[in-house]
């Protein structure tokens, strides 16, 4: 399963693109981010991107977490479902996800349960976050069979 437009919107309305390296908001340091909120030890004070290749790094980074979630999920989800666990995916890491309560309720297939978890995700640094809990809120959303457009509008609201 690929990410589709609602999943990708929702991604970039909450990443944004920043051309140049920026630091954590939570830490005020690392991870440093660049491009639609990629990181990694080449994401450096003073890096400097052009659009195209914060373009193509996006659908990398995207493939990537298309594969966590593939690898992690046991059951069958809906595009909505697998579009809102890739953001989740994309903004948290794998291993947060995959030692989660959110996916263990999935896996276990009670999908009313795991929308309530996303909600608890909404920390940085131990302090609650807006922007999070507004992404989280988009992601439930998605999650709960809503459009991008909406998710989108969901969370601005939530917050």
């Amino acid at each position: 399963m690929r990410t589709s437009q609602n999943g990708i919107a929702v991604l970039k309305y909450f990443e944004n693109c920043s051309l140049s390296a920026y630091p954590d908001p939570a830490t005020g340091g690392a991870p440093w981010t660049i491009g639609w909120g990629h990181t990694g030890p080449e994401v450096v004070r003073g890096l400097v991107w052009e659009q195209a290749k914060a373009d193509s790094q996006l659908l990398a980074d995207l493939a990537e977490r298309e594969i966590a979630v593939s690898c992690a999920v046991t059951v069958s989800l809906n595009q909505g479902q697998f579009d809102a666990l890739v953001d989740f995916v994309y903004n948290l890491g794998a291993r947060n996800f995959e030692g989660s309560t959110l996916l263990r309720l999935i896996n276990a297939g009670d999908m009313d349960k795991a929308i309530d978890q996303f909600p608890r995700w909404n920390r940085a640094a131990g302090k609650p976050m807006r922007g999070l809990t507004r992404r989280r809120a988009a992601e439930a959303a998605l999650f709960a069979g809503k459009t991008g457009a909406q998710a989108i509008a969901i969370g601005v609201a939530s917050a």
